[in-house]
């Protein structure tokens, strides 16, 4: 690794190689997947030698963005490859420890930019366990044979249910604030709050308490749901289990759906899936991601469909988006916008609409939906500007439209361009837009984009089904602008030029602070708040200054705080 200068307070710090986010049961180092029936067992055991980047060793089952790529892969596998699944168990191949939480050595050592968005990556990731016990019907136990401290009792608290065990040692702990001067970054004072109901002032106390609550103390303030003595433990882990298991929907005889490795073809400035082309201007700072419209209509039978697999062209786009834009985060930081465009037939996108608003029942169309909504979710908390463009022969219909209601601004051509045959672009809503994709505030987006305005957002229902050209699209408010071929290409190289002459630090905080309007929720406080906090605590010396307490912790040294609070 190299090590570079971090503009924020003059500290040396790592500047890290290249992620993927491919990975495989049978490739991971840090975990262990094995199955019951209907209940999963997912431990950890994180190889201490085994970091994403080098200078630090991962003790005591710390983690680190390596070992939280493995964690979000076999989430997403137990949903789509085991459909009998009910139950996942989550507990430590450690004796004594659950897990330590993120690496103290690799924060302290990270640039900026990777800590912020490694953050976010497990926030989401914990959110998507969540999800699989809300809406798939695959509930999570945490069997905490052993201390969870900082991220790991954060790991903790996304399951269902915390079982911990009475023995003397075992503590769950927040240390953050008093060890290392930052937050908990995985929604810990968020969930501890909102999500475990702990009252404020308990909550003060754990969140300033070094060595954590044990025993009956985490049971009377919530922390915990259960305690079990070592020689009950692993017998009331697998009751609880059962017990659980027992109410869930899911299937006990279907066939899951393999997650075969996507197919990408990448250069300096293209990256090319299937369904989505990645094109690079560097000079502007520009992503444009180009999704491609399904080839034909979709299949007549849910029993076709699980034959297509990870074919199924919403599964498919679902995938391919997901991936590049975790590969954006991560691996091109300096690209401030993503230009959405999309090519196709909207008659074909409406009939797979139509497809998985007839069998969202199913549990494979439920994950496949469950799925694309998480994807949308993650544009929304993608710190970079979103402009979506709809051309002649785009395809914004349905939930494809989404890509455009995630935007901060939609421009759409009015007409045709000069010498293009092809007919006027029009946007089609449908009852997926209104229903199956909320956003973190629990809206969809287009009732965000109308929040406050009722009568807006019921004329948009009953425009369902019409094909929308660029001045109705504009009428009801649908878009931002709709210029004509004649000031078409002026006007959006305008935008994108406008856009990367401004502060990236500014656009991230007006962008973020504008896309969530309405019900603040608990994604809402993660995703908006701690955010935020976490990004400006995260630049502060007091946590990451040469003589801060993520640099001097370990070494024996006091950290030394600036003690003016603003």
């Amino acid at each position: 690794m190299q090590v570079s200068e971090d503009s924020s307070n003059g500290d040396d710090r790592v500047d890290e190689q290249r992620l993927s986010f491919d990975t495989h049961p049978e490739r991971y180092r840090h975990w262990e997947l094995k199955f019951d029936g209907p209940v999963a067992v997912l431990r950890m055991r994180v190889d201490e030698s085994g970091g994403q980047f080098s200078g630090y060793e991962l003790k005591k089952n710390s983690y680190d963005i390596g070992v939280d790529i493995e964690l979000y892969d076999a989430v997403q596998r137990l949903r789509f490859e085991h459909p009998e699944v009910r139950t996942v168990v989550m507990t430590s191949a450690l004796q004594g420890v659950f897990c330590a939480g993120a690496n103290i050595g690799m924060l302290g050592n990270s640039t900026h930019v990777h800590k912020v968005n490694f953050c976010k990556f497990t926030n989401e990731t914990r959110n998507s366990i969540e999800d699989a016990s809300a809406c798939s019907g695959q509930r999570y136990l945490a069997a905490l044979n052993g201390t969870a401290a900082g991220g790991g009792y954060e790991l903790a608290m996304a399951t269902d249910h915390i079982l911990l065990i009475d023995d003397a040692n075992a503590a769950v702990s927040l240390p953050e604030v008093p060890l290392l001067a930052v937050l908990p970054g995985t929604g810990g004072l968020t969930r501890l709050v909102d999500k475990r109901k702990v009252r404020r002032d308990l909550a003060d106390v754990f969140c300033t308490l070094e060595e954590g609550v044990k025993g009956q103390r985490a049971i009377d303030w919530r922390l915990v749901d259960e305690i079990a003595p070592s020689s009950q433990f692993t017998e009331r882990t697998k009751e609880r289990a059962l017990a659980m298991a027992a109410l869930s929907d899911r299937p006990t005889d279907a066939k899951g759906i393999e997650l075969v490795p996507l197919k990408i073809q990448s250069g300096t400035d293209l990256i090319e899936y299937p369904h989505l082309k990645i094109s690079i201007d560097r000079n502007l700072r520009v992503a444009t991601l180009m999704i491609t419209g399904p080839d034909e209509p979709a299949p007549d039978s849910v029993d076709k469909a699980l034959l297509q697999g990870v074919n199924f062209w919403p599964l498919a786009v679902a995938r391919q988006l997901d991936h590049a834009l975790l590969h954006l985060r991560f691996n091109e930081p300096e690209l401030g916008t993503l230009l959405f465009k999309t090519q196709g037939d909207n008659a074909a996108v409406l009939s797979y609409d139509e497809f998985l608003q007839k069998h969202k029942n199913n549990w494979f169309i439920r994950e496949v939906i469950l799925y694309l909504k998480r994807t949308f979710k993650r544009i929304d908390v993608t710190s970079r500007t979103v402009i979506a463009l709809i051309e002649p022969g785009s395809c914004y219909a349905g939930f494809i439209g989404e890509l455009g209601f995630a935007a901060d601004r939609i421009y759409m051509l009015d007409g045709q361009f000069e010498d293009d045959q092809r007919p006027a672009a029009a946007l089609v809503l449908s009852k997926t837009n209104f229903e199956l994709f909320p956003m973190a505030n629990g809206l969809s987006r287009v009732a965000t984009r109308f929040y406050g305005d009722g009568a807006s957002l019921e004329n948009a229902r009953r425009l369902v089904g019409r094909q929308l050209l660029a001045q109705a699209a504009l009428d009801a408010g649908l878009i931002t602008f709709a210029p004509d071929d004649i000031d078409w290409e002026d006007e959006i190289r305008m935008l994108l030029e406008e856009r990367s002459s401004f502060s990236p630090d500014a656009l991230s905080g007006m962008e973020a602070n504008l896309r969530f309007p309405g019900p603040e929720t608990m994604e809402t406080k993660i995703f908006g708040r701690l955010s935020a906090w976490q990004n400006w605590i995260f630049q502060r010396p007091n946590a990451v200054g040469k003589t801060g307490a993520l640099r001097t912790y370990g070494t024996g040294k006091r950290a030394e705080f600036d003690r003016k609070r603003v």
